[in-house]
């Protein structure tokens, strides 16, 4: 089989394990269903922006172009820094843009991949957020009304929790163990100011999530297309938005949004 076209990050859907869809241009090319099989990319040097549809020598940000990156709403500081958003005092790159993803509700929560981390995402992200990242628990802490709130209250739980992956450990599968999230989750809300105890998320569920890997690699050797035009071999995995290898190479294919692949097996 062969396809083509225009990557993005692959799309998800909470199962046991997580099924992965890849978009390549107009086609979603079904990852779990190549596990155990060869597959070969070529990539020929062509990256378009996903933003504005631009050829672009080099990506930023994970798929811009430099001039998407500086003016595109969806590339401004506050994706990374939720806390920054100024979307509720009608500030914003693209207000109407804001109104639908920054000006809506947020949820800070819990997850555990390697270690036990704090993040913001939006409501209609999850659990992708949660996949996205590679954790294998999750669980809700609070219910935001906007994007910097939820920020807010990340930023104050970052001298107790890590807002960071440790991505080389997520994906040789060293989860944390002896916990209890509807425990720590407590911990946190005794931590918590009472102006913000008040968004806390009453539901103590806990969503596990379980990946189709076949064999977790016991080093990494990290590998894209910008050093090499062509990457072979045997599918064995597939957590976060790693490609895993069966010589323990990995693969982010959300690192290559906009770049344009070939794809046999």
């Amino acid at each position: 089989m062969h396809y083509e076209g225009n990557i993005r990050k692959m799309k998800t859907e909470l199962d046991k394990p997580v099924k992965y869809t890849l978009p390549m241009g107009e086609e979603l090319v079904d990852m779990n269903a190549l596990i155990g099989k060869t597959i070969k990319f070529g990539f020929s040097g062509q990256i378009n922006c996903v933003s504005c549809g631009k050829q672009t020598k080099t990506s930023f940000g994970q798929g811009f172009c430099y001039n998407c990156l500086q003016t595109a709403p969806e590339a401004s500081e506050s994706i990374m820094r939720p806390e920054l958003s100024k979307s509720h005092l009608g500030i914003a790159r693209d207000m109407e843009w804001a109104e639908k993803h920054d000006l809506i509700d947020h949820f800070v929560y819990l997850a555990v991949s390697s270690e036990l981390k704090v993040g913001v995402t939006r409501n209609h992200q999850i659990p992708t957020r949660w996949i996205d990242q590679g954790a294998s628990f999750a669980i809700k802490l609070a219910k935001a009304p906007n994007r910097h709130i939820a920020g807010i209250i990340e930023v104050f739980l970052k001298d107790h929790f890590t807002d960071k992956t440790n991505w080389r450990a997520m994906l040789k599968n060293e989860v944390l163990s002896d916990f209890d999230l509807a425990t720590e989750k407590q911990k946190v809300v005794d931590l918590l100011p009472a102006e913000l105890r008040k968004y806390v998320e009453p539901s103590d569920e806990v969503t596990e999530i379980v990946y189709p890997v076949e064999k977790y690699p016991n080093a990494i050797k990290s590998i894209g297309f910008d050093k090499l035009p062509e990457i072979e071999g045997e599918l064995a995995g597939i957590k976060g938005q790693y490609l895993i290898f069966d010589d323990s190479r990995v693969l982010n294919m959300r690192k290559h949004n906009g770049y344009y692949l070939q794809l046999q097996f």
